[in-house]
């Protein structure tokens, strides 16, 4: 069996993503990898495929296009959207801009994902979204209630596995 190149990881990456395949899309990066974006921050190792695994779990409507990608030895980018529903019931499209680095396995060792996040705001979470994008003390509030939503899903997964 041939080994992936890099660019076909970002290929099965996102082709999981379409599938809301958390699990596959775990399994693209190395144990130790790194990950940032505007509504997360930067998540290590574990937290990253809890990451994927939960927004995948609770999409409903997502669709992920994958626009465009590149790769070499080392590092690709990635541009793609992602279209769904919020919770808060709003539709959001959000265009998305990726860089990569890569381990001589074709896994991902670091992954920074960015895009517009006052446009993300606005999208979904309406008038008051502009605040949150707008003063930073909204916006790491933003950013800690993401990161709760992902304590308590990883909870959840740890005790459903015993």
């Amino acid at each position: 069996m041939t080994p992936l190149t890099n660019k076909e990881t970002i290929e099965r990456l996102y082709a999981a993503f379409a599938e809301r395949d958390g699990a596959a899309m775990t399994a693209c990066y190395t144990p130790g990898a790194h990950f940032r974006d505007p509504a997360f921050g930067d998540l290590e190792g574990d937290d990253i495929g809890a990451m994927w695994r939960m927004l995948t779990g609770r999409a409903r409507d997502l669709e992920i296009t994958l626009r465009e990608h590149e790769a070499d030895e080392r590092t690709g980018t990635a541009h793609w959207i992602a279209r769904y529903t919020f919770s808060t019931g709003r539709r959001v499209e959000n265009d998305i801009q990726a860089k990569f680095a890569f381990g001589g396995n074709a896994l991902i060792t670091d992954h920074v994902d960015d895009f517009d996040f006052h446009r993300w705001a606005s999208q979904a979470l309406g008038p008051k979204g502009h605040l949150v994008a707008l003063l930073p003390p909204l916006r790491s509030k933003a950013r800690a209630q993401a990161l709760a939503q992902l304590t308590a899903f990883k909870r959840g997964e740890a005790g459903s596995a015993t």
